[in-house]
């Protein structure tokens, strides 16, 4: 019996050098400086990305100043085109003023075109009787068959008076022509000036809807891209959180590999010591139910009991960075291996889902638990077969299962990581 104690005391020392590559003191400061090394890349990553984020920021606020440009140029048009409607509705009623004087104006003419027909008419009428008669003959005729000087007088004063209605309605005539004239130049003109301030008033219109048009159009442009820029910008902030969530928990994940090896040599210490007891084992996995997978010994368990439905690489002309275990019951989903939860969230894409941070022999991997339809845990450790949520059909999912991605590192935005998960961790 002491001899078969001392037997499993050496090989589990022996065991345990296989795990850590030899001497545990050197696989310890390796395993440690891999995971300082996934740090400090994880470190410049977010260094970098924090460049981008605040060059988006930028780009933004450049948008947005640009936008309140905009703006400021779509109100002076907004009040130039209030100032044009002002303008327009006074000219409007100018308008309807002098359509009111055209009318005024065209009844005038209409009563001297009368008073011109009518001289025109008494005119003629003299014009012939002086033919008939004689003309100025007559009038001496008329002086000369006087009866006496009073009569002379008398009958000089009629002819007098006569001739001067004579010449008076000739002025009378020749001024109505000339108000005639002037007023019909002056209709004119004001139909003329009229037929110009509508143009005027039209164009006006016109040059003020297209501008308000293009910078309408603009703005939207302007619109557009800040959405799409703030859109860029969520992205690399959502991938921000990861990388921190991930330095925070490979930070955790150093911690507890140390722990770890610090735990299995003093447990490899103990066992050799104590070489007069029984050494019993057993690897946790105990009490599995059919909805829940065995625990496995190693370093990865089986996340789901399942149909493996899709696997890792081409599909429907895309690529599919993981592989599907479907179920048509709500069953667990286990931790594949002890770690440390990167983040807990809902996703567009993924549904309910985990990012969950291993340290195995210093090799940083990162699994990702989505399509949940709940999650059991928000942060902190977990163990390898810990439930951690249960299977759904949320995000872009068809029809309910598990997909899981395996990434050798930390998880990348575009999955440079994501290895192939068959051969590595047990799978249905």
């Amino acid at each position: 019996m002491k001899k078969s104690v001392i037997t499993l005391a050496v090989a589990a020392t022996v065991g345990l050098g296989t795990i850590f590559g030899g001497n545990p003191a050197k696989i310890e400061a390796e395993s440690i400086s891999k995971l300082k090394g996934e740090q400090n890349k994880i470190q410049e990553k977010r260094s970098d990305l924090k460049s981008d984020i605040n060059q988006a920021n930028d780009k933004i606020s450049d948008l947005q100043g640009q936008q309140a440009d905009v703006k400021s140029e779509m109100k002076r048009i907004d009040f130039a085109i209030a100032d044009t409607t002002t303008k327009i509705n006074e000219k409007t009623a100018k308008i309807e003023e002098i359509k009111a004087e055209i009318a005024k104006l065209q009844e005038e003419t209409k009563i001297i075109k009368e008073r011109i027909e009518k001289r025109n008419l008494l005119l003629k009428d003299r014009a012939r009787s002086y033919q008939e008669t004689g003309g100025v003959v007559n009038y001496l005729d008329v002086l000369m068959g006087s009866s006496s000087f009073s009569d002379f007088i008398d009958r000089a004063n009629a002819v007098a008076t006569i001739m001067q209605a004579d010449q008076e309605i000739l002025k009378q005539h020749e001024a109505d022509k000339k108000e005639l004239e002037s007023k019909q130049n002056q209709v004119e003109k004001d139909l003329s000036d009229l037929q110009k301030m509508l143009a005027d008033l039209e164009q006006m219109n016109q040059q003020l809807s297209a501008q308000k048009a293009e910078k309408d159009k603009l703005l939207g442009t302007l619109i557009d891209q800040e959405s799409e820029e703030q859109e860029h910008m969520m992205d690399m902030k959502e991938q921000e959180q990861l990388l921190v969530a991930q330095d925070a928990a490979i930070q955790k994940a150093i911690k507890m590999e140390q722990e770890a090896q610090a735990r299995a040599a003093a447990e490899a210490a103990a066992a050799a010591a104590k070489n007069n007891q029984a050494n019993g084992g057993g690897n946790g996995g105990g009490g599995a139910s059919t909805t829940t997978p065995g625990v496995s010994s190693g370093y990865w368990t089986q996340p789901a009991v399942g149909r493996f439905s899709s696997g890792f690489g081409g599909r429907g002309g895309g690529y599919h960075y993981g592989v599907d275990i479907a179920n048509a019951s709500q069953v667990p989903i286990v931790a594949a291996a002890d770690g440390v939860v990167v983040r807990s969230y809902y996703s567009t894409s993924y549904g309910n889902c985990i990012f969950i941070a291993h340290s195995i022999n210093g090799q940083v991997y990162t699994t990702v638990y989505a399509h949940m339809s709940s999650r059991s845990v928000d942060s902190g450790a977990v163990k390898k077969g810990q439930q951690i949520g249960v299977m759904g059909n949320t995000g872009a999912s068809e029809g309910q299962h598990l997909h899981f991605e395996l990434h050798k590192g930390p998880w990348e935005q575009d999955k440079r990581n994501a290895i192939n998960p068959v051969g590595i961790v047990p799978l249905p």
